[in-house]
């Protein structure tokens, strides 16, 4: 019998899983509850980033005891490759106003914060009650300008990391945990 594809990309492409489907499933269960309580009674929207955060806000507002909005931003500063480019493109904008709304942004990773700063500049302009972010991945010392993260669900170390949405020229976003690339799959691409 055949091996299923998760099974080949973890034995072929991945050199160790740093933090597990189970640590991520509680994990998102104690931010669903954090928010819940932290936003109850209040106008709240969820503002994901595509493509990597929708398995995050997907599972977050599954354990969320609130109602809430729900809209999809899609940015890009990376391309194909494994390191940003610096230079912000909005691909896809909100659809919905946010103004007088809460607005937590849910991001997938935190690495150069580049980004997320173009981001909430950006958003804030359109006059939101509030402006939070969520980020469900924090690279380590990795960050070039200071973003302040009102939730957050692990720390890593600074390397690549691929899983649960985040993805390495949009391959491995299905695998349920967080794990580092062999060196020889992106090295092969020439893209570093």
């Amino acid at each position: 019998m055949e091996a299923n594809v998760t099974d080949r990309v973890l034995s072929d492409d991945i050199e160790d899983v740093i933090v597990s489907e189970e640590q991520i499933k509680l994990r998102v269960r104690e931010l669903g509850r954090q928010i819940s309580e932290d936003y109850r009674g209040k106008d709240l929207m969820l503002v994901g980033i595509l493509r990597g955060a929708f398995v995050f806000l997907a599972d977050l507002i599954r354990e969320m005891g609130i109602s809430v909005e729900t809209d999809f931003i899609a940015i890009s500063s990376y391309g194909s490759a494994s390191t940003t480019s610096g230079v912000v493109r909005i691909l896809k904008d909100l659809d919905d106003d946010i103004a007088d709304k809460h607005v937590l942004i849910v991001e997938d990773i935190l690495d150069t914060g580049l980004t997320l700063n173009y981001l909430i500049k950006n958003l804030s302009s359109r006059r939101p009650a509030s402006l939070e972010i969520c980020s469900f991945i924090v690279k380590e010392g990795k960050q070039r300008v200071p973003i302040r993260l009102k939730y957050s669900g692990f720390t890593v170390p600074n390397t690549f990391v691929v899983g649960y949405g985040l993805d390495y020229a949009q391959m491995y976003r299905n695998l349920p945990f967080i794990g580092t690339l062999k060196r020889s799959v992106y090295e092969d691409d020439a893209i570093l």
